[in-house]
């Protein structure tokens, strides 16, 4: 049995937990953008990732409270400590869930649900914080069962009636269908996943692609092999900031350019040069793209990784100009091992590994605010979700 553990509108959570004035009243962690919604607030329509002022429209007696990194990364590495101490077979997915093996424990721990019950105690008692969870026997329908169970819940899949449960949930549900996906499927008449699941697969791949239609076939009956793994080493190395729709194009190049130094910095400290650039974009009606490009050989230039980016960016330019921004992030991946460092450019990136390795230092010790690219000056990154450690 597997355990998806999800804490509860975490940013907020954490904010309500640190201030009691909070408690029991509507947040928005954010600026611009709502990064967070207390459920309070989420009872009036708040979503993420709403502009601010919508939000405010929608419940105008919300606490608007800004972002504080620190103290969530400082509560997540606690509730992880949680988690590996209920067992040692725990795969991050973001700062604020995990899955959780609890296969072998029933003799020294209990039924996956009694484990279950002892894990959302332990982390209340331990962190202060609310969390869901979700007990299946993949690890899809553990994350579908935590997701249906919030807040505060567990919900536990029983072994033979996953398919009772998970057919009349509808077809959002099956990840990999977002809102265009769900739309084609609305289209055709099929609107929950007991729907997809009596549509034959051949059929599934010719309205959807190869791909994608194989995949909704295999979830919708509930086949997902896939073991938690602990230990993996991350495939990519990124970073993303949430926007104001109201921010002109150089100022969404400075954000880029600050992103990148970010990723970068980690890359070099982590000793793991990339190939592959991916430009990740969140528009104004909720839609999301991404652009990449992979390079000859790996890098660990800033000024490599930035070209590229922003080449990446000016080719997304028309959808952003009918759209609007509201997120954007980069990534690298096809990351290589230790000590593999090849030159993308024999002539420039000496000189550019160079300068890196001074901004490292710079920052290194005085701290990474210490030194700024001159266009974010006076202006701070909003990352919609702090990545884990690579």
């Amino acid at each position: 049995m597997i355990l998806h553990a999800d804490l509860d509108s975490f940013y907020a959570s954490v904010e309500q937990r640190d201030d009691p004035a909070l408690r029991g009243r509507p947040v928005l962690v954010g600026g611009g953008v709502v990064l967070a919604a207390s459920y309070e607030a989420k009872a009036h329509g708040v979503r993420t990732p709403m502009s601010l002022g919508r939000a405010r429209a929608l419940c105008p007696w919300a606490v608007v409270v800004p972002p504080r990194m620190s103290a969530y990364a400082a509560a997540s590495k606690a509730v992880f400590e949680v988690f590996r101490d209920t067992t040692p077979i725990v795969e991050p997915v973001s700062i604020d869930e995990a899955f959780l093996d609890v296969d072998g424990l029933r003799r020294i721990r209990g039924t996956a649900e009694e484990i279950a019950r002892q894990l959302r105690a332990d982390v209340r008692a331990r962190t202060g914080l609310p969390i869901t969870v979700g007990v299946a026997r993949t690890k899809f329908l553990a994350k579908v069962a935590s997701g249906v169970g919030k807040p505060d819940g567990l919900l536990v899949v029983p072994p033979g009636g996953e398919l009772a449960f998970l057919h009349p949930l509808p077809v959002e549900k099956l990840w990999g269908v977002g809102p265009v996906t769900a739309a084609r499927l609305r289209e055709r008449q099929i609107h929950t996943v007991g729907h997809v699941a009596r549509i034959g697969e051949a059929a599934l791949v010719a309205m959807l692609g190869a791909g994608a239609g194989r995949h909704l076939h295999a979830l919708a009956h509930n086949r997902d092999p896939r073991r938690v793994e602990t230990g993996r080493r991350s495939g990519s190395i990124g970073a993303q900031s949430a926007l104001s729709r109201s921010l002109s194009s150089s100022e969404v190049e400075a954000t880029l350019g600050a992103l990148v130094d970010r990723v970068s910095r980690r890359m070099r400290r982590a000793h793991r040069p990339g190939r592959t650039i991916t430009l990740r974009l969140r528009f104004g009606d909720f839609t999301r793209a991404t652009r990449s490009r992979s390079l000859l050989k790996a890098t660990l230039g800033t000024g490599t990784i930035l070209r590229v980016a922003v080449e990446l960016l000016h080719e997304a330019a028309p959808l952003i100009a009918e759209r609007g921004l509201t997120l954007v992030g980069v990534a690298v991946s096809n990351l290589d091992g230790a000590g593999a460092v090849q030159l993308e450019l024999p002539f420039e990136e000496p000189r550019e590994a160079g300068l890196d390795a001074a901004v490292d230092r710079i920052r290194d010790r005085f701290g990474s605010a210490a030194l700024q690219r001159a266009a974010m000056v006076g202006r701070e990154l909003h990352p919609s979700v702090p990545l884990l450690s690579d």
